[in-house]
């Protein structure tokens, strides 16, 4: 016979969570993170003004980042490459891994424009080197140049390499690489959080019945089903 779960009713939850004592200046804190990670300079800087919450990084900053972010989004690969090397030079030169990345996303939108003479040319001195230093490198150059052999790419087994989905990708590696360069987090401390309550109620629903915060967008407490 199954054990019967505790009940917490609305009432008694509200109390202890009321009883948990969380400072504003953390929360504030946790907001301008976010916004800083994520870009929102203008937001950062209103909210600044208004909560008093210094950021942990120079503002001026992150329309560089959002820059470099904007033009790999939009296939202009050399000319992220470029503000990456204004920005800081080190972040290529020490992560081979994003800088062929980088070139391999060149090599994409060489493709992606029917310059085949040019891609063929571009793969073969820029990215080959590399492939011959690294295997994974190689695998992924591989990939890459496979998509000349299709003229309708959308049966190639690996189309999903012209997808924005695949600018998207490198543009966040560019992104994360730019914020660990400037001693920053490279991803936001809020989405850890709720997935973290996410896992807290589910390890709690195994014990007891209480409300549950089911639509983290509205953080309402929904009664406990019995």
């Amino acid at each position: 016979m199954a054990s019967v779960k505790k009940v917490i009713t609305r009432e008694e939850w509200e109390k202890r969570l009321n009883d948990v004592k969380i400072r504003k200046e953390d929360m504030n804190k946790l907001v301008m993170n976010f916004l800083v990670t994520e870009g929102y300079v203008e937001a950062a800087e209103k909210f600044r003004m208004e909560s008093g919450t210094e950021p942990d990084i120079d503002l001026a900053t992150i329309s560089d980042r959002m820059a470099v972010k904007k033009a790999v989004q939009c296939g202009n690969v050399e000319d992220a490459i470029e503000k990456v090397n204004d920005l800081n030079p080190e972040i290529l030169d020490t992560n081979p891994q994003l800088f062929f990345h980088l070139q391999q996303q060149r090599l994409i939108e060489l493709i992606r424009n029917g310059k085949i003479e040019e891609a063929l040319e571009f793969a073969q001195e820029e990215l080959a080197p590399r492939g011959e230093e690294n295997q994974s490198f190689l695998e992924e150059l591989e990939r890459t140049v496979s998509l000349l052999a299709f003229e309708d790419v959308s049966n190639c087994p690996v189309g999903e390499l012209l997808d924005i989905s695949q600018r998207l990708k490198t543009a966040s590696e560019v992104n994360a690489a730019i914020l660990t360069s400037q001693s920053h987090e490279k991803d936001p401390k809020l989405p850890s959080l709720l997935k973290m309550l996410i896992w807290a109620q589910n390890q709690l629903d195994e014990k007891v019945a209480f409300p549950r915060i089911n639509d983290l967008s509205k953080a309402t407490l929904e009664d406990p089903t019995v």
